[in-house]
């Protein structure tokens, strides 16, 4: 502290523009401070403690701004628009989110370039964006697999059914066609998103399944020859070393000699786990069904309606639009990248695809006529 006073009072009186930006740096610090103390709040063990730590540099920060303001800190100043963002988001959207908003936001420092900074400071806010980005990661990969696919299969259902609309509708077919289109590119590609996850994870399971031990096989084991030791063949074919496996099988024997019973777990050393699926292959069917389906749904409110042709395909593109921003900003949050860039591709490739289909429909319609 005392080297940032003497930095204030060694030198020339602090210009209003550096004031403004200071109490601004202030604010921020005070806030961002807030957000990690908040997201700490719903987090236990090793994730909260690390968030502490987090709170309490950027804490540190805040009083070398209010030792350079020294008479100017002024009163409390708001902090800026995407910090008080952040606040909102971590108290009302939990710490996945936030934190990957606050990812984007370390790794965006605004001291890099500013010589009132801190080396030190600078430094700190490198490694808490590494920080950040690493709990991040947690979190992402805590996320049920269900929301992912929820937001996915939602965007492929806006896409698709969105382009077949425009598709036929540029044809030049009626508009209660065009519902008849939308409506039946709704089922089958829900139904086809919905048994192509259960089929996905009854494989899955079933792949596994089949690398897990035979239960039978517990029951040969006390009948080996202990000297040629085909046990530790068993581990090998798992993927154990040599030596590995020789050890595996030394313990199983050794069990078997001292209770005359064989330890399941010890059995299964180097097979593949498998997961409890009983009932997921089913909740991935669904919740893509859902998901594709609703997603489906939008492109094709306007002509439920009964709009005009022309009126019902401009408002399924925007509502489309929209809903392709939302879904491109939430994987942008997710994956720690800009939102607004990601909401922009996503609304590119959507309607980029529905341009082509649009164009098609056109032709065939031309053709036809």
């Amino acid at each position: 502290m005392m080297v940032d006073e003497d930095r204030r009072l060694g030198g020339a009186e602090p210009t209003p523009k550096q004031i403004k930006r200071w109490r601004q740096y202030l604010a921020n610090e005070r806030a961002e401070a807030a957000v990690y103390r908040e997201l700490a709040r719903h987090r236990e063990g090793e994730e909260r403690e690390i968030l502490m730590a987090i709170a309490d540099a950027e804490s540190r920060h805040e009083d070398h701004w209010r030792n350079l303001l020294g008479e100017h800190v002024g009163f409390p100043q708001k902090p800026d628009l995407h910090t008080r963002w952040l606040g909102f988001m971590a108290k009302n959207f939990g710490t996945v989110f936030a934190l990957a908003m606050m990812q984007t936001a370390e790794t965006r420092s605004p001291y890099r370039d500013d010589e009132d900074a801190t080396g030190q400071m600078k430094a700190d806010e490198a490694i808490h964006a590494e920080i950040v980005r690493g709990l991040a990661s947690r979190g992402r990969e805590q996320m049920s697999g269900g929301f992912r696919a929820a937001v996915f299969g939602a965007n492929d259902g806006l896409v698709s059914n969105l382009a077949l609309v425009l598709g036929v509708m540029a044809s030049g077919v009626e508009p209660h066609i065009v519902l008849i289109t939308g409506i039946s590119g709704l089922l089958a590609g829900a139904l086809s998103m919905g048994a192509g996850e259960y089929i996905s994870v009854k494989s899955q399971s079933e792949l596994l399944d089949a690398s897990t031990p035979h239960p039978r096989a517990g029951k040969a084991v006390p009948l080996l020859d202990v000297d040629a030791n085909e046990l530790a063949l068993v581990y090998r074919a798992r993927g154990m070393s040599e030596i590995e496996a020789e050890v595996q099988a030394a313990k199983v024997f050794e069990q078997l000699e001292s209770t005359h019973h064989v330890n399941g777990e010890i059995l299964n050393a180097g097979a593949v786990s498998v997961p409890d699926t009983q009932g997921a292959a089913w909740t991935a069917a669904i919740s893509s069904f859902l998901c594709f389906g609703t997603g489906a749904f939008i492109p094709i409110i306007p002509f439920i309606f009964g709009l005009p042709t022309l009126v019902s395909g401009v408002v399924a593109l925007v509502l489309v639009g929209l809903s392709l921003m939302v879904t491109g900003s939430i994987t942008g949050v997710l994956s720690g990248k800009p939102p607004l860039m990601r909401a922009i591709r996503q609304l590119c490739v959507g309607l980029g695809a529905a341009g082509v289909t649009y164009a098609l429909g056109t032709l065939f319609g031309v053709a036809a006529s």
